[in-house]
């Protein structure tokens, strides 16, 4: 008899990051276990030969980047659902990406795959197109959940649904420095993608320009995620005094007074390292314009959105909580203006009030994840779902 063989899958840095975890949790559990698919440098290293390293070409934003490079997604969709019919794994283990891995499981549930089909970090499906669970229960064998709320929603559809806690929160908490706060230090981070980062740090950095001019003192940080896009951010900052660093969000969402940040898993650990921050978010117009027809929250930052379930959860887990005052002020698009970023930013700078209250509301909405013993409870219920 062969040993277990798992067939993971994810296409952004942050899915490649939260598989190793799940598969160091699973090899402490089943030392034999063999791994192979498709993610990132992480995942490669723990997967055999032929494994796909593709997520720096795969990690794309907006419905745009989607279209430009269909026909390398297609031979990519090809590709693995050839794969998996030669290697024929015991299951493969879907890690977020909905927009490829939804289809992916469709496609191979429908081609014949008899092994389980998990998926990790259920899709934020609740937010954009509900009526798409249903159809996830005919295809998948197991969710698992990151955020409480979503379990019961998955449930009522008849999906075998368990909530595990938040792995990213889990591997955070190992890299807190303990370092303290700085007065008068303002914290911008842009995003790590190219796109991000030429639609939101010129925004950023326009808003720091106006905040130093009201006060004189500030200093300016921003976190880069790696050396091309540090440069790209000092040709379009020069001039201006800001330090631009790499590998440093975490270590300055520590020290920082305040903070900028870009939609995204940024928001999530500025608060659960305490940051007080404005969120912002500018993409393609048709990006958003179709976005906004779709979206059925009345937030985008991931914090608003808990705090929603946390003020007012709803009688029925099919429905979406009713709205709550937002935690984080948002500046979305044509909303996303220097003087409304500078202004948010000088309220926080200025008043040590506001941004302990601030810092209080993330606090509880973080406690909401339960973080401690994520990994190993998710590498539990996969190893169960696939001996059942």
């Amino acid at each position: 008899m062969r040993d277990l063989f798992l067939w993971f899958v994810a296409g952004e840095e942050s899915g490649d990051a939260r598989a190793v975890e799940v598969m160091r949790a699973i090899r402490e559990l089943r030392p034999e276990v063999r791994f192979g698919g498709a993610g990132g440098e992480r995942m490669a290293a723990f997967c055999e030969k032929g494994f796909d390293n593709w997520v720096q070409r795969a990690a794309v934003t907006g419905l745009w980047d989607v279209l430009r490079n269909y026909s390398y997604f297609r031979a990519k969709f090809q590709a693995m659902l050839d794969n998996v019919a030669q290697s024929k794994p015991d299951a493969v283990v879907l890690v977020d990406y909905p927009g490829f891995n939804l289809r992916l499981a469709r496609a191979l549930r429908n081609g014949g795959y008899e092994g389980r089909i998990l998926y990790y970090i259920s899709p934020q499906v609740w937010a954009w197109n509900k009526r798409r669970i249903p159809k996830m229960a005919q295809i998948l064998d197991l969710m698992i959940c990151v955020f409480p709320f979503e379990a019961p929603m998955y449930e009522a559809s008849g999906l075998h649904t368990v909530f595990v806690g938040h792995p990213l929160l889990e591997a955070l908490a190992a890299r807190r420095g303990g370092v303290s706060r700085e007065d008068g230090l303002l914290g911008l981070f842009p995003g790590s993608r190219e796109r991000e980062v030429r639609r939101n740090f010129p925004v950023m950095l326009e808003a720091a320009r106006l905040v130093a001019k009201e006060l004189p003192d500030v200093r300016f940080e921003a976190s880069a995620a790696g050396e091309s896009r540090a440069a790209m951010m000092r040709e379009m900052a020069r001039g201006f005094p800001v330090a631009i660093r790499c590998g440093n969000a975490h270590e300055l969402m520590e020290r920082a007074t305040a903070g900028i940040i870009c939609s995204g898993t940024a928001t999530l650990e500025a608060a659960f390292f305490g940051l007080p921050y404005a969120l912002i978010y500018k993409t393609a117009w048709l990006t958003y314009e179709i976005g906004k027809r779709l979206v059925e929250v009345n937030a985008l930052g991931i914090v608003n959105i808990l705090n929603n379930y946390r003020v007012n959860p709803p009688a029925d887990p099919r429905q979406p909580a009713s709205p709550a005052p937002h935690v984080v002020r948002e500046f979305i698009q044509g909303d996303a203006t220097p003087q409304a970023l500078a202004d948010e930013a000088l309220r926080l700078l200025r008043s040590k009030a506001d941004r302990d209250s601030l810092r209080d509301e993330l606090s509880q909405v973080v406690s909401m994840l339960q973080a401690d013993g994520a990994s190993a409870r998710a590498a539990e219920m996969l190893l169960r779902a696939i001996a059942s």
